[in-house]
């Protein structure tokens, strides 16, 4: 079977969470790649004994060593300090910066023909230096952000209102306009 291989930089929770849903719905061959000797190997496992149980067939891996992740299709940045209280986006700069600068040429040398997919904070500035970094066209370097902002919304207006977050209205957008519609 010819699936898509789909590196997950950053086993953190966003990085581990991504690779959770990424196996659940089968999406493809997995690669979870973390700093932290041990931390990628033993998620992966956990998620991988899981399928059996919820039922689904994905290959999944950890590792630490970049090499790993050559020929994807797909490569995710979770990669990052996270935002500690107290600290803005914008503390996050020069630390995320650093670690996503080498994130991107790493996975790039091995993947040049990837899609890059940025979820490390300060998103839009991570996303623009990625961008930059890679030498991919812009339509190979996105930053994901909008939908989790708007679900963090549609679960607040559900906890206000005391209903289910499925009586939300759900934003899609065509040609640019706005389209709601309501369960």
């Amino acid at each position: 079977m010819n699936r898509a291989k789909i590196s997950i930089v950053g086993a953190g929770a966003v990085g581990s969470t991504t690779a959770h849903w990424t196996a659940s719905k089968e999406l493809g061959d997995i690669v979870l790649l973390d700093a932290v000797e041990g931390v990628p190997q033993g998620k992966a496992l956990d998620l991988w004994e899981a399928g059996p149980v919820e039922d689904f067939d994905a290959r999944i891996m950890g590792t630490n060593d970049y090499d790993a992740t050559a020929d994807s299709d797909v490569v995710v940045i979770a990669a990052g300090v996270p935002r500690k209280p107290g600290m803005s986006r914008e503390d996050l700069l020069a630390t995320n910066r650093a670690i996503v600068e080498e994130v991107v040429r790493e996975s790039v040398a091995r993947s040049p023909n990837a899609f890059l997919l940025v979820v490390t904070n300060p998103l839009d500035t991570m996303a623009y230096l990625a961008k930059r970094i890679s030498g991919l066209p812009r339509n190979r370097v996105i930053g994901q952000a909008g939908v989790l902002d708007s679900t963090r919304f549609r679960a607040f207006v559900a906890q206000a209102l005391d209903v289910s977050v499925e009586r939300t209205c759900r934003p899609w957008f065509w040609a640019g306009t706005a389209i709601r519609w309501c369960r």
